[in-house]
């Protein structure tokens, strides 16, 4: 009779643990745009922290973007995520009944990783039709204020700054609070890889795991005239953005070329030149890869546009990884490896976070530094490869601490 008890007591107990994930959902808002690795993988990041932290809970994934190759990737590693899709008008109403049905059926709606509250109009429609369901805000960057985003972010649960300089001026702004905190881009916990797509490359490139550094270019202004929407840039901006790029781009690039061809020539070790952008693809060969020496260039293999996924498994073979651009970084670091960001003039202040998780050694300022101070910490990250290596795998520690701090307040709000 005892043990009759005890298994109904177990299955009451497991059904009690079902019913209770079923009963528990969370609206994610993300995914705002797909022509950068880094925007991509926002979204799967996120979808990891809450899944190691807030299991119990079901995620609806609602897209700010369409794109159906991110939703295949999210389909493809996170099957049991529901995607919805709807368009927000001026009075806050949506086009998508399906997303009416998320209202009703989360408890909590979480805007993810990203340059801004990029989804705003997404979180004033849930306080419009959902009228007391709490929201938060998971590793932003917040430069801009005005009465319409003070006003929502006045009623977040949470709100989590992905840097601290955009912490220091939520406070100036008067939105303060035990639940106003640091939070890291959720990028860091990227945990998607495409092995087979890696394994194949590497192959054909005759690349050895930890044998080669990975190298990634970038203007100063994103061109985004190339990449959509080029009815809505004037000619006059066009040109204006062009000659400012090409004030800088040969002059900050050489350094990076110089790095390649230190590598090669010391090492004998190869190069893969690749994008973190879609428009990177079309600079490669002008900016890192035409004017190297005709003994350096052999060395060299270039990559197309990809998907996080595949990005995350090449860097994570890779030795280092050296981006001007600044989430690649983040993904490389996220796999183990090393990797060095080197900041632009124009760049956000997205770029503290590196600052806040101590790593300062492996963050230039690109118009600044020397090729011979990049080269030297290269060269020095390579001949203490473990230490460099466990300096990482230290920081991921404290930001999973930080992660796991953050979801306990979305446990509590979700009454787990």
């Amino acid at each position: 009779m005892n043990f009759l008890c005890k298994i109904v007591c177990l299955a009451l107990c497991l059904f009690s643990c079902f019913h209770s994930k079923a009963e528990k959902t969370i609206l994610l808002v993300s995914g705002w745009q797909d022509v950068n690795i880094g925007d991509i993988a926002h979204t799967p990041g996120l979808i990891h922290v809450l899944n190691r932290f807030v299991p119990e809970a079901n995620v609806i994934l609602w897209e700010k973007s369409t794109s159906d190759y991110v939703d295949e990737l999210i389909q493809k590693h996170y099957p049991q995520v529901n995607i919805i899709h709807g368009k927000i008008d001026e009075n806050l109403n949506i086009d998508n009944q399906e997303v009416y049905e998320a209202f009703d059926k989360a408890d909590i709606m979480i805007h993810g990783s990203g340059p801004s509250v990029v989804g705003l109009p997404h979180l004033e429609a849930w306080l419009k039709h959902t009228k007391g369901k709490p929201f938060g805000i998971f590793g932003v960057t917040v430069e801009k204020m005005d009465d319409r985003l003070k006003n929502v972010l006045s009623k977040a649960s949470f709100v989590y700054t992905r840097e601290t300089q955009s912490l220091d001026f939520l406070r100036k702004h008067g939105i303060t609070g035990p639940t106003v905190a640091f939070a890291p881009d959720a990028t860091f916990y990227l945990d998607i890889r495409d092995e087979q797509k890696t394994k194949e490359f590497l192959y054909e490139n005759r690349l050895k795991p930890k044998e080669y550094i990975c190298v990634i270019p970038r203007l100063r202004i994103t061109p985004y005239y190339k990449i959509a929407n080029r009815q809505a840039w004037s000619m006059n901006r066009v040109m204006e953005i062009e000659q400012y790029n090409n004030v800088y781009k040969q002059e900050e690039h050489a350094k990076l070329r110089n790095c390649i061809v230190e590598w090669v020539r010391k090492t004998g070790k190869k190069v893969v030149v690749c994008p973190e952008m879609t428009y990177q693809v079309d600079i490669m060969d002008e900016l890192l890869v035409d004017s190297l020496p005709f003994d350096v260039k052999p060395y060299v293999v270039k990559h197309g546009y990809w998907m996080p996924d595949e990005a995350a498994s090449l860097y994570s073979q890779a030795c280092v990884v050296l981006s001007m651009d600044c989430h690649s970084p983040i993904i490389a670091c996220a796999n183990g490896t090393p990797f060095f960001y080197f900041r632009q003039p124009e760049d956000t202040s997205k770029g503290q976070m590196y600052y806040d998780l101590k790593f300062q050694d492996w963050i230039f300022n690109i118009a600044e530094v020397g090729s011979g101070s990049i080269i030297s910490s290269l060269f020095e990250v390579t001949n203490n490869y473990d230490s460099a290596t466990e300096h990482i795998a230290c920081e991921m520690n404290a930001i999973t601490e930080i992660y796991r701090n953050a979801c306990d307040i979305i446990r509590m709000l979700l009454k787990l």
